[in-house]
């Protein structure tokens, strides 16, 4: 039995969406005494990090890759619950197999020693730089913790004494692959400690060097699979904010959100008004503003000024449900194509589909026999792709016709990484193309990592996590400050919970936690 039990206030939020970044929004807030109630216009909740369930096989939607549990695990612990508890999960090693088109390949292992042997296998001196690496991005992520923990609301928070000092370490006048340089001299291995920009639908050659510390979190602090996939962890967070007195309300779509004297007042769904004391908005953030706030209410948000902005690449997705397995492919495997700059220059200016396409695949039943009948497997395929662009950009892909194609040719790709005769096993089969995204889950442009992470879109240049163009309405998840993907959404959920509380004057029921990071480590590291 959990001691949850928390003095109630009167106040009331609306939480729309139960992606991650909603759901441990909820538990922040419901720990600290508010009623909220959570709109979701799926049949599930999750969002992108939900299960699809076909004939007894279960995939994950979106994310595969559970990284530093540690901001969850912190927030589990603060209202009661154990993360490891609610959600058993596996640690990888492998992590991950790299396979590059241009020859060679890679088993990337957290062990040290082991990786440095992979290494040594395809660039012996890129090998002794490892250590390195490591090092100057443990520094790298201790200094910029405080910044993915703190709002930013203005030009103002950046420009600090503290933060001007980061800068010569955070780097931003470079890009990703151009930090990488300075360690390692085969492209092979650059792309191999790079390829993580593609969480945030990003390229390597565009991606701002900060976002090296990706590859370091996942040596230091581990690659894991939660039983019953990623989609199992939203469900426990659900779970246990039902069982704190949160609403959930299922097949539940916004129409708009009620605002009064610029300040918003509740939300209007399908079914019924909603007053609040506050909003949060947890829906892909452009999408969400275009459909839920009319634009006259949107001074800096404006229809035209988020259709100029940077989005992430989409992707084609295929869910597989396979007759028998193939225990000799890693649970997850990278294929980084020969002509990789070609194909990060078709997603993302030419907007076109490529001949010879990079492209993931999670064969998760060689760690977790859930998610598959006896004697089956499953097999999920992501390729990045062109977002969808408007006539105005030029001709976007027509996936109605394009889907048949790319489809044969995605089998095709699989046999350079040991998956052959795929197609006569299929048993069951469900493709997402960006127009899949856009309209199952109206995602603007089909962009599946949102904004994109480029330096006039990160920190204050991002939308606010106390949205600014309308009174009492906060964002949370990837549109916001910090970003895309698991680790920082939840970060998200800390930082607007707080903002919010603060506004409505209410204590926050949780202790700051500062990512697995102490305060001393911190003065250490800006002194």
């Amino acid at each position: 039995m959990h001691s949850n039990l928390t003095k109630l206030s009167s106040s009331r939020v609306v939480i729309v969406g139960a992606g991650p970044g909603g759901l441990a929004a909820a538990l922040l807030l419901a720990k600290s005494g508010v009623h909220v109630t959570i709109v979701e216009k799926r049949d599930q909740v999750g969002g992108r990090t939900s299960t699809i369930e076909r004939d007894g096989f279960k995939f994950d939607v979106g994310p595969t890759f559970f990284l530093y549990p540690t901001v969850l695990r912190e927030i589990f612990k603060t209202i009661g619950y154990d993360l490891d508890v609610e959600v058993p999960m596996t640690r990888l090693d492998p992590q991950y197999r790299l396979v590059f088109g241009a020859g060679g390949e890679l088993l990337a292992t957290p062990d040290a020693d082991r990786m440095m042997k992979a290494v040594a296998t395809i660039s012996p001196a890129d090998a002794t730089r490892l250590k390195a690496f490591m090092e100057q991005n443990r520094k790298k992520l201790t200094s910029f913790m405080p910044v993915l923990q703190s709002p930013f609301e203005s030009w103002k928070d950046l420009a600090t004494p503290k933060m001007m000092k980061l800068l010569p370490l955070l780097a931003p006048w470079r890009s990703l692959d151009q930090d990488l340089q300075r360690h390692f001299k085969d492209e092979r291995i650059r792309l191999g400690f790079s390829f993580q920009s593609k969480y945030l639908g990003m390229s390597p050659f565009q991606c701002p060097s900060l976002f090296s510390i990706l590859s370091f979190l996942e040596y230091e602090h581990g690659v894991f699979h939660p039983t019953g996939g990623c989609g199992a962890i939203t469900r426990a967070m659900a779970r246990i904010a039902r069982e704190m007195g949160v609403e959930i309300l299922l097949n539940e779509p916004v129409e708009r959100v009620l605002v009064e004297n610029g300040e918003a007042i509740g939300v209007k769904t399908v079914h019924r008004s909603l007053p609040a004391d506050a909003v949060v908005i947890n829906a892909d953030f452009a999408g969400a503003m275009q459909k839920m706030v009319p634009n006259h209410l949107r001074k800096r948000w404006k229809d035209k000024t988020l259709a100029k902005k940077d989005y992430s690449c989409s992707t084609f997705m295929m869910y597989l449900g396979i007759d028998g397995r193939y225990d000799d492919v890693s649970h997850h495997t990278i294929y980084l194509a020969e002509n990789y700059r070609q194909n990060l220059k078709d997603i993302e200016t030419l907007h076109r589909l490529s001949d010879n396409p990079s492209f993931y695949v999670q064969n998760a039943s060689v760690t977790d026999s859930t998610l598959a009948p006896r004697g089956k497997s499953t097999l999920y395929v992501l390729f990045p792709v062109t977002h969808e662009i408007g006539r105005e950009e030029g001709s976007t892909v027509n996936w109605e016709k394009e889907t048949p194609r790319f489809r044969r040719l995605a089998l095709e790709q699989l046999e350079k990484i040991g998956i052959t005769d795929v197609e006569r096993r299929i048993r069951t089969e469900k493709i997402m193309t960006p127009s899949g995204w856009s309209s199952e889950f109206n995602l603007y442009k089909g962009a599946t990592f949102s904004m994109a992470h480029s330096l006039k879109q990160m920190l204050h240049l991002r939308p606010h996590n106390r949205f600014e163009d309308i009174g009492q309405m906060y964002l949370v998840g990837g549109g916001t400050h910090p970003g895309s993907g698991l680790p920082v959404i939840f970060e998200s959920a800390r930082i607007t919970s707080r903002l919010l509380l603060q506004d409505l004057k209410i204590e926050p029921q949780w202790e700051s936690a500062s990512m697995g990071v102490s305060d001393d480590e911190l003065v250490g590291v800006a002194s």
